[in-house]
């Protein structure tokens, strides 16, 4: 009771309050537009968000590893989703047929992941993501989400948009701007600014963005407690090819765990146990599951809190359960719910463009670890350029593959991560001098 009532765990609870605001607000609202949902779903989506994200953080804390470590919505997961619908548009899919195998997916994810909690295989699995594969995800993970931003920042549109679609010069100049913003704040600013970066950043772009095009965001509207619709995206469909990037994804998600658990074992001078995976993967694998019938995208650990606790210093649990219940409580509220749906998806993009540079400091450390020489570098070297050319190739070029493995192999990032766990895994490269 006396740790709750310290006024210095809710100042800190405050910053984790902002922390996973800015990770999670943009992400229904991105989601949404690509699936063009109503406004009020949209809203409703946004608003259920912050209650399980809240939620989740709490019992994480509680019952799961124990470690202020953010739960939240998967950047790997909304990355391959937004990439899928824009994949399914340009092969002439249906959005609802993508939307509801997208739903058994990640259904089906949540119960494997519940099984790897409870079976404990987690350790097993962790030894197949050894730093080489770690370096390749990272690498690939920041550049699909990157992408993915700029083109927000460049006002082109998420999902199925009719006719030639341009880039906006002015929403790009504000957006370029904001980002620009959020830089010098990272580079210039003292530590107590720093850490509010992303926020002010967010906070200076919504206000311009109001000011000068005097239009709310593609997702304004209003919602009502506790109205929340299943299967938003359509009902269960089963096409093989979506389910099956999508499970291989939810596999792929576990990285995140093993990143975020073992990122932080020197900050609480200990290693996790197998209990803390085990219980980690379990909870993760719940909210998984309930987040396929609602229209949310899947949760993790989120390996970006690392960053936050090393700027911040605040590894106690107790601020990290305040900061999730003040986000509960901003969902529980409707009208918070409505009022954050606002939030114009080019300033969003912008200030998150920013945040997801810093991921490349992760991947140079794991690639710091790797034994490289001219003989063995292919086992980085073909993950990471094929993943990356396959990026840059348009959805059409895959039209005359089997549909089953069409969304596959026309996925960098899964392609890439999976090249990067065939090479490392089966051959013994730190023997090839």
């Amino acid at each position: 009771m006396k740790e709750l009532l310290k006024s210095s765990n809710w100042i800190s609870g405050l910053q984790w309050l902002f922390f996973i605001f800015t990770n999670i607000v943009v992400i229904p609202i991105t989601v949404g537009a690509a699936f063009e949902l109503s406004q009020e779903t949209i809203v409703s989506m946004l608003q259920l968000s912050f209650i399980v994200t809240g939620l989740a953080c709490i019992i994480q804390a509680l019952l799961g590893h124990h470690r202020a470590i953010m739960e939240g919505q998967s950047g790997l997961w909304w990355g391959v989703i937004l990439t899928l619908v824009n994949t399914a548009v340009a092969q002439g899919m249906p959005l609802d047929v993508l939307g509801g195998s997208l739903t058994v997916g990640i259904i089906i994810s949540g119960i494997l992941t519940i099984l790897i909690g409870i079976t404990g295989v987690g350790p097993i699995l962790a030894k197949l993501f050894n730093p080489g594969v770690m370096g390749v995800f990272m690498f690939l993970f920041a550049c699909q989400l990157v992408g993915i931003f700029l083109k927000g920042m460049l006002g082109i549109p998420f999902g199925n948009v009719e006719g030639e679609v341009y880039i906006d010069p002015a929403i790009s100049v504000l957006s370029i701007v904001i980002a620009l913003l959020v830089i010098i704040i990272s580079i210039k600013g003292s530590t107590e600014v720093r850490k509010y970066g992303l926020l002010i950043g967010i906070i200076v772009g919504w206000i311009a963005y109001a000011l000068i095009f005097k239009t709310e965001s593609v997702a304004g509207g209003q919602a009502k407690a506790f109205q929340f619709e299943l299967f938003p995206f359509g009902g269960p469909a089963w096409d093989i090819g979506i389910i099956l990037t999508v499970v291989l994804t939810g596999l792929l998600n576990t990285a995140n765990t093993f990143g975020a658990l073992k990122g932080t074992d020197s900050m609480y001078g200990k290693e996790a146990t197998n209990k803390q995976y085990r219980n980690s993967f379990t909870i993760t694998g719940f909210v998984t599951g309930f987040a396929g019938m609602f229209g949310l995208v899947p949760y993790s650990p989120y390996v970006s809190s690392i960053g936050f606790l090393n700027q911040t210093g605040i590894i106690k649990r107790m601020p990290f359960i305040l900061g999730g219940f003040m986000f509960f409580m901003m969902g529980i509220i409707p009208a918070i719910g409505a009022f954050f749906s606002t939030l114009p998806l080019s300033i969003g993009s912008a200030v998150l463009f920013v945040s997801y540079l810093q991921i490349v400091i992760s991947s140079r450390n794991f690639f710091r670890i790797v034994k490289w020489n001219t003989r063995n570098v292919y086992r980085s070297a073909i993950p990471l350029f094929v993943g990356i050319i396959i990026m840059t190739m348009p959805a059409y070029y895959f039209n005359s593959l089997p549909e089953i493995i069409r969304p596959l192999l026309s996925n960098g990032l899964i392609v890439g991560i999976t090249l990067a766990l065939i090479l490392e895994n089966l051959l013994s490269w730190d023997k090839i001098d």
